[in-house]
């Protein structure tokens, strides 16, 4: 006997509870939006390090090559080597200043290159980015360095410059610095010779010699056992002891001597002290130089158009980074895949870069002759924004622009 097969007829409402759920779109885009979200931070993770590591190879080449001729002058000047640090530290931001737009341009030219070499900006591509979409981690980059750039334009390279050039005429007012030096006959001044043949670590100057020939009549000479250097509110002065005067007539060839137990002389004439100048507008804050630029003018003895092109460009530069980033970024989308590399994509870019850059130099000449004309500052960054719309425009339609210029 064949058993028979009972079936039960379930409801509709049954089979709801065993179906595969289906995504719906809100929840498909929510996963795009993760994919998305990993892919800008995978690549604004790479740009970040490698401008990392570019800015900090320059920042070295370029600070060795400042601190060999500053170590010389510093070292010569009888100053020690923590003025030497505190001198490097105080160019360091300037240095940083002047590197970072060479470091974003290398690191945007690189990943990109490195993407696309290893096919991944490929595989973007195909799941239906866009280049304007995946230039959007680039534009993330350009506006994080932006930040960096600001601070570094408005705030820490005219307070570090202010305070450099302020130590550095400490430096030059310093006496100790200038005579201090044994067993060298120095000139610090025309028609004068001063000669110290040791100087003990407690500052004391011992044998001292100094001839002063700047009036023709006559030939002062003072030799000291021992002798201090002293700062006063008038001036240096070199207190000599125990020691011996002597002026020579020239004219009726007669010698007058005489000895001393103390003795005061007046040494700021050895010393060549840098003119008291105003302001410059290179150290004068942002805000200051736009709320009033003709009372800034006539303090720092400039025109009108100097501060407000130094003002402006505090704004343009770091515009002109983020131009930098992106035209490295969409130069290097033009073209296929080539088996002898994106060389000449990466010249293109190098030379549209120059063009900005000269762009930016023709400006200047204007605006500081005519003050109306500050507008111009923002020329360079805005035809940065230009070329690389205009290149991410022909990679979003290469099939088109082909098509435009065969017809």
């Amino acid at each position: 006997m064949i058993p028979t097969l009972h079936t039960q007829h379930l409801p509709d409402s049954s089979f709801r509870d065993f179906s595969i759920p289906l995504l719906s779109p809100e929840k498909r885009h929510l996963g795009d939006s993760c994919a998305v979200s990993r892919f800008d931070r995978y690549m604004l993770s790479q740009l970040l390090i490698l401008f990392s590591f570019f800015a900090l190879v320059l920042v070295a080449v370029y600070w060795v090559n400042r601190a060999v001729k500053l170590f010389d002058m510093l070292i010569a000047n009888g100053q020690t080597a923590m003025v030497f640090l505190e001198f490097s530290a105080l160019s360091l931001p300037k240095v940083i200043w002047l590197v970072i737009p060479m470091s974003v341009f290398a690191a945007s030219v690189y990943v990109t290159n490195r993407l696309s070499s290893e096919s991944e900006l490929t595989v973007m591509q195909s799941t239906g980015f866009s280049p304007w979409r995946m230039a959007r981690p680039v534009l993330f980059f350009g506006i994080i360095v932006m930040l960096m750039m600001a601070v570094l334009s408005h705030a820490l390279v005219p307070t570090s410059s202010e305070r450099l050039k302020n130590r550095q005429k400490d430096v030059t007012e310093n006496v100790t610095a200038r005579l201090l030096t044994e067993g060298t006959f120095l000139h610090p001044a025309a028609g004068m010779t001063f000669y110290i043949r040791e100087i003990t670590p407690d500052g004391v100057l011992k044998d001292v010699f100094l001839t002063d020939r700047r009036n023709p009549k006559e030939i002062t000479t003072y030799t000291a056992a021992e002798s201090y250097l002293l700062n006063t509110e008038s001036g240096p002065k070199m207190v000599m002891v125990d020691g011996l005067s002597q002026i020579h007539n020239n004219i009726e060839g007669r010698l007058f001597t005489t000895n001393f137990s103390d003795f005061t002389y007046d040494i700021s004439a050895l010393v060549k002290r840098p003119e008291t100048r105003a302001r410059s507008i290179e150290f004068i804050s942002t805000p200051e130089l736009l709320r009033d630029p003709a009372a800034i003018a006539s303090e720092t003895g400039t025109e009108i158009g100097e501060v407000l092109e130094e003002a402006h460009g505090r704004f343009n530069r770091p515009l002109m980074v983020v131009s930098a980033a992106l035209i490295g970024f969409s130069t290097l989308l033009l073209g296929g895949f080539s088996r002898f590399g994106v060389w000449r994509q990466i010249l293109i870019a190098f030379v549209l870069l120059v063009v900005v850059e000269m762009v930016h130099s023709a400006t200047l000449d204007p605006v500081r002759a005519n003050g109306d004309l500050w507008p111009l500052i923002y020329l360079p960054s805005a035809l940065g924004f230009l070329v690389s719309g205009g290149l991410l425009w022909l990679a979003s339609n290469p099939i088109r622009f082909r098509r435009e210029v065969k017809a």
